[in-house]
């Protein structure tokens, strides 16, 4: 049965620069995801129209959403945000970790350059998976490793994304089709076809990228740290990589609900 319509929500939004993800959050924790093209949502409008359309769909009133909480990589949504939050919620934007600090010391050594999705995914990982240290792989439009240890977010790496690697092959080269990703078994195969070659080199490629990382990062972590994968393609490349321990697809949006439940700024914890 659908929640009640005037159950207290928040919004959750992860704005990346090829999509952004929204999150409806209810009272149990449980959180309807959705997906759009950044390109898409280049007005204030657009972004509202949006979320009252995403409301509808999961039986929402879009006055039960007392806030809207964002992670952003895109400035140039930021004013869009609150314009549309203010306009079409009747609540504020809070953007994490600049309106919602997370309770993470952050040892860049320049702290603003660190994308606000990879300190969000690094917070959610600490409380998720108690531990003195952690390591979070995120295959988003590029693949990230964020090390944790003691509270501390240390940094990470950057590397090429999946599907960005896959359409630069395909871009560049008049015989190679798009990857589809499908591999059958857990084991890399000699490609007969350059569909199977294409494929089995790039999940494979991939896994072998995230083994060969997770060895040489796991030893400057405390011992014992769980190494967690979200992103459009966890799933895929952990089922032929054993060095995955964890995936959490949602895992961003799990700590954007935290980051405002855990606030004490806040006092309207019912989601």
């Amino acid at each position: 049965m659908p929640p009640s319509a005037m159950e207290r929500r928040l919004l959750l939004v992860d704005a990346g620069n090829t999509n952004v993800k929204f999150g409806l959050a209810g009272q149990a924790g449980e959180i309807a995801c959705y997906s759009l093209p950044t390109a898409h949502l280049a007005t204030a409008d657009a972004l509202g129209l949006c979320v009252d359309g995403l409301c509808r769909h999961a039986g929402v009133e879009t006055a039960a959403v007392e806030a809207w909480v964002v992670s952003s990589v895109v400035p140039r949504l930021h004013p869009l945000l609150r314009t549309a939050a203010r306009r079409y919620g009747r609540c504020e934007a809070l953007f994490v970790p600049d309106d919602i600090p997370l309770p993470l010391e952050n040892r860049y050594q320049r702290p603003a350059e660190v994308g606000a999705d990879r300190l969000v995914a690094a917070f959610a990982t600490t409380r998720l998976f108690p531990a003195h240290g952690q390591l979070v792989i995120d295959f988003g439009t590029a693949t990230t490793f964020d090390c944790v240890a003691r509270g501390a977010y240390l940094g990470g790496l950057i590397c090429p994304g999946l599907l960005s690697s896959a359409q630069a092959l395909a871009g560049g080269t008049a015989k190679l089709p798009q990857a589809d990703f499908h591999v059958e078994g857990d084991e890399a195969d000699v490609g007969t076809s350059t569909a199977k070659s294409l494929n089995h080199g790039l999940v494979f490629g991939f896994a072998a990228m995230v083994e060969g990382l997770a060895a040489r990062l796991l030893p400057k972590l405390p011992a014992g740290a769980p190494v967690v994968a979200t992103g459009g393609f966890a799933e895929i490349v952990a089922r032929v990589c054993p060095a995955i321990g964890h995936v959490r697809p949602d895992l961003l949006m799990e700590g954007l609900r935290l980051a405002y439940l855990d606030n004490p700024s806040y006092t309207a914890k019912t989601p």
